[in-house]
């Protein structure tokens, strides 16, 4: 065996880096293809490049919270930037992502919008000035998807304002022959299926928590060969794969935030290895216990 064989390429060149520059690089943000992932993004594809007609298809992608759903709706943006236009006249926006207002209000929604596309514009204006400056302007920078992160958020606040928000999308989405992507929790789902006509037109993808079964395993291996530590670490047998999974409940949020800080462990202490050692020493909580209310005594 090679040395370092369990590493990627890139992984296996950090180790001569200085134990601050190693713990820097695993601290980055990564990016794992798991197999649901990518059908996912094949899907927004599917959406970019969708013809335009009077009813668009859209999509709702949903999940537990920290189960990565935002993180693969930053890899389609990223894969869609906005560009300098052709002529020079503007700056075009194939995707347009905004996070929903908290509290259901359609000024905020468009408020949001805007400020997406870093236009000017008068916050006290009313919401029909609004909503005619934005349709005008998503027209000009051809923005082809349009992406509502936390939409679950509609549901805060009177049920007729809830139908006012949902409304002012499909109004959007109607105008403009853009389909929309509605990000968020199975709340969400309860948000669509308030509208028939909404419900009839968004297809939901899940994002499911993980189990332990060989897409699990695959991608346990996946990030063990992007940590720069010397030894291998076996992520994905057992016993380590078992309680890798009951410490983070399933979620890929929550098994990329305590491998980063297992790995950290390991170079500081020259382990090397994520072993159950390692995990032993962490000040984890897994994601039930930390989001549970306190009535401690003060």
């Amino acid at each position: 065996m090679t040395e370092a064989e369990h590493l990627s390429e890139s992984a296996r060149a950090a180790l001569v880096l200085p134990d601050d520059e190693r713990i820097e690089r695993i601290r980055r943000a990564r990016w794992i293809g798991y197999t649901r992932a990518r059908e996912i993004l094949t899907k927004l594809e599917d959406l970019l490049v969708y013809p335009r007609q009077p009813r668009m298809p859209n999509l709702l992608l949903y999940g537990e919270t920290g189960n990565g759903k935002t993180f693969i709706i930053h890899r389609f943006i990223k894969r869609h930037p906005a560009y300098d236009h052709p002529d020079g006249d503007a700056v075009m926006v194939p995707v347009l992502a905004v996070q929903a207002p908290p509290l259901p209000s359609e000024g905020r929604l468009y408020d949001a919008l805007l400020e997406a596309l870093f236009v000017p514009y008068k916050a006290r204006d009313p919401v029909s000035t609004k909503q005619f400056q934005l349709l005008r302007l998503l027209r000009a920078v051809g923005t082809r998807v349009l992406v509502i992160d936390e939409i679950h958020h509609v549901l805060v606040g009177p049920v007729h304002q809830q139908r006012i928000v949902m409304n002012a999308l499909k109004y959007l989405s109607n105008e403009l022959h853009i389909p929309l992507i509605g990000v968020g929790t199975r709340e969400a789902v309860r948000a669509i299926q308030a509208d028939p006509q909404l419900a009839g037109r968004f297809h939901r993808a899940q994002l499911p928590l993980w189990r332990l079964d060989r897409e699990y395993r695959k991608l346990l291996a996946s990030f063990e060969r992007m940590l720069p530590l010397q030894r291998a670490s076996g992520l994905a047998r057992e016993p380590l794969a078992t309680q890798l999974l009951a410490m983070t409940e399933g979620t890929i949020g929550e098994l990329a935030a305590l491998l980063k800080m297992a790995a950290i462990e390991a170079v500081r202490t020259h382990a090397e290895r994520v072993d159950a050692r390692v995990l032993a020493a962490l000040e984890w909580e897994p994601p039930s216990t930390r989001h549970a209310p306190s009535f401690g005594h003060v």
